[in-house]
């Protein structure tokens, strides 16, 4: 990816999030950064969480700047994509040497 490709590994999350969002305006791909989302317990609001990127307003984008992804951050980004109900997700690790990258899909929406 681009972003990884022009900054490497060690910076915060916040770096990676902005570089790559000048790389989707660049490419004139629509997304809101920091979106706050709702989140609904049994039809009760129950709180916000901001969601690092929603892109074209579909895809759910998720950034870490860690040294390896693990099981619990795949299992966040999936239930992130539950409590939103949005069917498809990435998860980017801009941490390890070489970009992470994870696709997540929500189970419990049927592909359209």
């Amino acid at each position: 990816m681009e972003v990884h490709k022009h900054l490497g590994n060690g910076f915060q999350e916040v770096i990676y999030q902005r570089a790559l969002s000048i790389e989707m305006n660049m490419r004139d791909l629509p997304h809101v950064r920091e979106k706050e989302m709702e989140l609904h317990y049994k039809g009760y609001e129950i709180g916000t969480r901001r969601v690092d990127f929603f892109v074209d307003e579909t895809i759910m984008v998720e950034i870490k700047a860690l040294t390896a992804l693990e099981d619990v951050h795949l299992a966040q980004a999936m239930n992130y994509l539950e409590a939103y109900n949005i069917e498809i997700g990435l998860l980017l690790n801009f941490g390890a040497r070489s970009i992470e990258f994870k696709r997540v899909h929500n189970n419990k929406i049927k592909p359209s």
